[in-house]
């Protein structure tokens, strides 16, 4: 007799097969909505002569907006809860935006805990029991790719944190990049003057890397050396990792006692501490600096750095001690890229369009100039870039604006390589602006650079000795 169909599971499979194309069939619908919506507005909005009224305008289109991209995330998680983390800061996307989609870290739907004891004890060897004292059910976060449960091993007085991912992920992030990719294609040709295929290409690679947790803890430990070997205390705290407990898609590390960086307002106003005084500022002051020192090092000094500090990877301890956490993304720049940067760094701070423009065709940046003041526009366009400080009278990036130095200076060309350092500055330059901080990290990191580009032999020692006597090697932030 020949077996019975099993129509749970030819239902299951067939659902699994179309997952894909649901998805790109949602996004695409949302994304054109959101689109149009923006391009109708542009047209209604320019017949309104009224400055006020056209501002009051401007911020009903953006809450509109901000509840149709929040539903897009929140609906279709993975990988759009990355592009959450992404535009939802606020030095680049509107206020309303930003209020929205801020409440998107960490909130993507959990794997049940029978999936996540299958994974885990089929990655580790063993079960639960055998490896942990305790266990927690709930786990203590859940992000796009993984989800991080707090536990106590067998014999062991300290807990642990164990990062699981989630099963099956792996296919649909990457339809989602691709989806990505086409319409970041159609931006730049119509309304974006930016080189985005390039940005989304090595997204692509970057999230890739995300999905072997081996190479994570690897590159937790080296960055860990790293920074405990060249200062005599770490400017971070970066997690231990248990090394005889990782696997491909689990990982068991030492747990970070400590709280939010987002929750840090409600945690001074708890505390009863002014948090426009002056200990609140100090506070937020060591936070940034530890931050900035972190990863001026990791970027210049190594070239090996950490490339995904949004809000939800990043815990203040006790004594306003900052931990780096989840090192999914990290990236490994060519000496070739590092220099070039270093230079750019120090064109930055010292305020010369010339060298800007020179480190620009180092690093391979092609651009386009549309205006008259080129040299201007385009040290305002790598200011805006590459630095946290925004330039004078800008409050956030509007790539749709026609002031915007995208629409006057197009980047034709932009290097994969670049992007987790273009992504890391704005990330930086949106935890500043959160905390209230405007500082400029270019500034804080010349003698940084100027060490680099010294051992390089691309500085005289002349020129070094000269430039660090008017100096402190690391300046205050305010």
């Amino acid at each position: 007799m020949p077996p019975l169909l099993d129509f749970k599971d030819i239902q299951e499979k067939l659902s699994t097969q179309f997952r894909p194309w649901q998805r790109s069939f949602q996004f695409w619908v949302r994304a054109a909505d959101i689109y149009t919506g923006y391009k109708v507005f542009q047209l209604r909005v320019s017949l309104v002569k009224d400055e006020e009224k056209q501002e009051a305008m401007w911020e009903g289109q953006h809450e509109l907006a901000a509840e149709k991209i929040y539903a897009m995330c929140s609906d279709l998680g993975g990988f759009f809860l990355k592009i959450a983390q992404i535009i939802g800061k606020p030095d680049l996307a509107p206020a309303a935006w930003v209020r929205r989609l801020v409440t998107l870290y960490d909130r993507a739907p959990a794997t049940p805990f029978d999936a996540v004891k299958l994974v885990l004890e089929k990655e580790l060897g063993r079960s639960i029991e055998d490896i942990f004292e305790r266990f927690d059910v709930e786990p203590l976060g859940s992000a796009s790719i993984a989800q991080v449960h707090r536990a106590r091993l067998k014999g062991d007085k300290s807990d642990v944190v164990v990062k699981v991912q989630h099963p099956g992920v792996q296919d649909l992030m990457m339809t989602d990049i691709h989806n990505l990719q086409a319409f970041a294609l159609y931006m730049q040709k119509t309304d974006i003057k930016f080189d985005l295929f390039s940005v989304t290409k090595e997204m692509e690679k970057q999230i890739g890397y995300e999905f072997d947790f081996t190479r994570e803890a690897n590159a937790m430990e080296r960055i860990r050396q790293f920074l405990y070997e060249n200062n005599k205390t770490s400017p971070v705290l970066v997690p231990r990792v248990l090394k005889d407990m990782v696997s491909r898609r689990a990982v068991v590390m030492e747990y970070m006692d400590g709280i939010p960086i987002l929750n840090l307002g409600d945690e001074i106003a708890k505390r009863g501490i002014n948090p426009g005084g002056k200990i609140a500022a100090a506070a937020k002051q060591n936070i940034l600096k530890s931050l900035t020192l972190a990863y001026g090092q990791m970027i210049l000094k190594s070239g090996f750095f950490h490339a995904d500090p949004h809000p939800g990877n990043i815990l203040i301890c006790k004594g306003s001690k900052v931990a780096l956490l989840d090192y999914g993304q990290v990236k490994d720049l060519p000496d070739k890229l590092r220099l070039g940067y270093a230079n750019l760094v120090l064109a930055i701070a010292d305020g010369d369009p010339i060298r800007a423009a020179e480190s620009y065709r180092e690093l391979g940046i092609d651009t386009l100039s549309k205006c008259e003041n080129e040299m201007q526009e385009f040290f305002r366009l790598a200011q805006t870039m590459f630095d946290t400080k925004l330039p004078p009278g800008v409050a956030m990036l509007q790539p749709f604006s026609e002031d915007s130095s995208i629409k006057k200076i197009s980047v034709e060309t932009f290097p994969e390589e670049l992007y987790s350092v273009l992504r890391t500055v704005h990330l930086l330059r949106g935890l500043s602006v959160g905390l209230g901080i405007n500082y400029s990290c270019a500034e804080q990191w010349r003698p940084i650079a100027e060490e680099a580009l010294y051992l390089a032999g691309r500085l005289k020692d002349t020129d070094l000795k000269t430039k660090r006597r008017r100096q402190i090697f690391f300046r205050r932030l305010l």
